[in-house]
């Protein structure tokens, strides 16, 4: 088989319902990808992920997991899969975000970036060519391009001078990564499990909220050449009106015969949004991130379960949800839990979270597969406005 499969089995205007088939996984879209930042997603069992949620693909991220606990080691346990025991597919971006948002003394030039570990201030240097190694040694299913990342208010010239260093970076990614495809990997990063041609690449369209960069960033980045094509740059600090005109103009002109994912967004409505303008893969880190906190995303809205009218609240979460959680434990319960510092709060509503984007992302597939999805969308954007 190729990198990836990937076939459209309905479209309901722009909004398009499909699958992706990788080695591991066939992964129907869209599709909400829980973030594994460090080969875990934060609180909540692969188990749980698999036989309950159906969850297809995770991401891994390559920054964090090159410097703990490094590609040494998970080379030597037979790559990402077999180290974490994820037996279904794995997209790891490239690690260049965590390096320009966690990073504060950074040196950046046509090379790469020299920047200091999070964790101990060691000097460290990424690449495009080091990037592509690093996925390599995960061996996961889909590989993402180096690319930097503007701030969301970053003028037209500075997100200019950016997305062409992009654009260069994205052609020493692909080079770099056909050569560890086909050349049987003499470096020994896919050995463990012979993975050598079984790598999808994806690139990035950069451009922050200037369309016509936005259209160049498209251009030079399908000149290139890649098995699909992300959208990078959006919700890092911009106004959601602008993400939502960036993604009006930019997602129908992506190419068709690819898949389409927008990077690190966002909450339910956004992703029900960017499905209407044609997009068809998501991450974030949401789910987990407000689950911690105790912010739980339902069909009504948002709500924080710290708040005192839910201490004697005998519903579930969310009424129209059937996760486990939701089925067993009352709001009152989940607050006790979270009022008297109980690690478990986080663990069961983080799995609300992730099982209800999910289930979302369910209800959106068959909504195109029948031709509704004008209506759910209308449906789903009214019942969380309204509370």
């Amino acid at each position: 088989m190729k990198n990836i499969d990937w076939k459209i089995l309905a479209q309901d205007g722009e909004a398009r319902a499909g699958v992706i088939k990788t080695r591991r996984s066939e992964i129907e879209t869209p599709v909400f990808m829980p973030v594994g930042t460090q080969g875990t997603v934060k609180g909540v069992r692969f188990e749980w992920l698999e036989d309950e949620m159906d969850a297809r693909i995770i991401l891994g991220n390559t920054y964090h997991l090159w410097l703990r606990p490094g590609t040494v080691i998970i080379r030597e346990q037979g790559g990402l899969h077999k180290f974490s025991t994820w037996n279904r597919s794995l997209l790891t971006d490239s690690g260049g975000f965590q390096v320009f948002s966690l990073s504060d003394l950074r040196k950046l030039n046509e090379e790469g970036v020299e920047f200091r570990s999070h964790l101990d201030g060691t000097k460290l240097f990424m690449s495009p060519e080091v990037s592509m190694e690093i996925q390599a040694a995960l061996g996961s299913e889909i590989v993402m391009v180096l690319d930097e990342c503007p701030p969301g208010d970053a003028g037209h010239e500075a997100t200019k001078k950016s997305l062409e260093l992009t654009a260069r970076w994205a052609k020493r990614s692909k080079e770099r990564f056909n050569q560890l495809q086909n050349d049987g990997l003499d470096t020994g990063f896919l050995e463990a499990e012979n993975l050598s041609g079984q790598q999808a690449l994806f690139g990035i369209i950069q451009g922050a909220g200037h369309l016509d960069l936005r259209k160049e960033s498209l251009k030079r980045t399908v000149e290139i050449g890649f098995d699909g094509y992300a959208i990078g740059g959006l919700s890092v600090g911009e106004e959601k009106s602008v993400m939502y005109e960036v993604l009006e103009f930019l997602a129908k002109q992506m190419p068709k015969d690819s898949p389409r994912y927008l990077m690190g967004v966002g909450t339910p409505e956004d992703l029900v949004e960017a499905v209407y303008h044609g997009v068809d893969m998501f991450d974030c880190v949401m789910p987990s991130r407000n689950g911690r906190t105790g912010g739980a995303f339902t069909t009504f809205g948002k709500i924080n379960i710290r708040n005192a009218k839910f201490a004697t609240d005998s519903e579930p979460l969310d009424s129209e949800c059937n996760c486990s959680v939701c089925e067993r434990y009352s709001r009152a319960y989940l607050r006790h839990l979270y009022q008297a510092k109980e690690m478990l709060a986080a663990t069961l509503i983080s799995h609300h979270n992730l099982a209800f984007f999910l289930d979302t992302m369910r209800k959106v597939r068959q909504a195109i597969e029948l031709g509704k999805f004008e209506q759910f969308r209308k449906d789903f954007l009214n019942k969380i406005e309204s509370n």
